[in-house]
């Protein structure tokens, strides 16, 4: 690698992390806003929860944190583009600029996705914005992990499925903990591990996973429904630990490994502590803002142990193709 290469690295790297760190706010100022309006803290709590689906959508006033979200929003835009250029230039970056570009695209269409989120009622549109910020902090930092050139020992671990299995779960998790915050059903449920008396998810909750859901009014204690939501997103939370826990354990005795894998067992259990706590305090407004930037790094952690799994397999099979034509030249 040239010096100039190595700059460049350097360069996007930096800006990458830039947007790792500015997404991240995006994701708290945003959640601090929506949960907020949708009155949670607010002075007569539970009665206030979800009151403003009841009326036609009213801009409602954040003063200065509304101008800090719209700064930073338009700061990422700015500083997306600029990393797509960087990427792009003189050559392309490979893989970097796959997830720059699909890093800018997000952008783009969360700032389309403006238009329709002036109304809560829209079920899919709260969701969409939920998912789209956790998307923004996965995609910068997976440019960040693009830029880093280090080799890893080829002699590890690597519990390939188990890992991709909890991928798979922690993606329904986060789902499903979007889709219950978007559709205002936090109150549908308030007991922990159970859902005051409820164990499994009744035939008649499917109609909350329906796409189109337009949300009246916010579901009531053991609504059918919303015991559906938390259930289901309780469920995977366990599957989830129990799945990329067991990954991560094993990946412990691999020395590349060992600080992520902490990282990610760290995670796990702060962010099912911070579920349970979220519930037994009575739906805190910090709790749950902190439940939901905690998944945003679990998110992070976990790409990162991922990454870090496949350079090990690239450089296995890199390593073998050498000794092979070593062996090929001496013989």
């Amino acid at each position: 690698m040239t010096e100039g290469d190595a700059a460049r690295l350097r360069r996007i790297r930096s800006l990458a992390l830039a947007l790792t760190v500015l997404s991240a706010l995006v994701v708290l100022v945003s959640a601090m806003m929506r949960l907020d309006g949708a009155g949670l803290g607010c002075g007569d709590w539970p009665a206030c929860y979800g009151q403003l689906l009841g009326r036609e959508p009213q801009a409602l006033e954040f003063g200065i944190v509304r101008v800090f979200h719209r700064f930073a929003a338009s700061t990422s835009l700015v500083l997306g583009c600029l990393l797509v250029w960087l990427c792009l230039r003189p050559r392309p970056l490979l893989p970097a600029i796959h997830y720059a570009s699909l890093l800018l695209l997000l952008m783009l269409a969360l700032a389309m996705l403006g238009i329709w989120s002036s109304d809560p009622r829209r079920v899919a549109v709260g969701f969409l914005n939920i998912m789209g910020g956790l998307g923004l902090v996965t995609f910068s930092w997976r440019v960040v992990l693009a830029c880093n050139r280090d080799g890893f020992p080829v002699s590890e671990l690597r519990p390939g499925l188990l890992l991709h299995l909890g991928i798979g779960g922690l993606s329904l998790t986060v789902m499903f903990g979007a889709w219950l915050g978007a559709s205002y059903a936090a109150l549908a449920c308030t007991s922990v591990p159970d859902c005051d008396g409820a164990w499994w998810p009744a035939a008649a909750g499917i109609s909350a996973l329906n796409p189109l859901l337009r949300q009246d009014a916010a579901p009531l204690n053991g609504d059918a429904g919303g015991v559906m939501l938390h259930l289901l997103h309780r469920y995977l939370a366990v599957g989830t630990v129990v799945l990329l826990g067991t990954a991560a354990v094993r990946l412990l005795a691999g020395d590349s490994h060992r600080k992520t894998a902490r990282m990610v067992l760290a995670l796990l259990i702060l962010e099912l502590a911070l579920g349970g706590l979220m519930v037994l305090g009575g739906l805190d407004l910090w709790a749950v803002v902190a439940h939901g930037v905690c998944a945003s790094a679990l998110l992070a952690a976990v790409a990162t142990l991922l990454w870090r799994s496949r350079l090990v397999r690239v450089e296995g099979a890199n390593a073998r193709t050498k000794l092979a034509g070593a062996r090929r030249h001496s013989g």
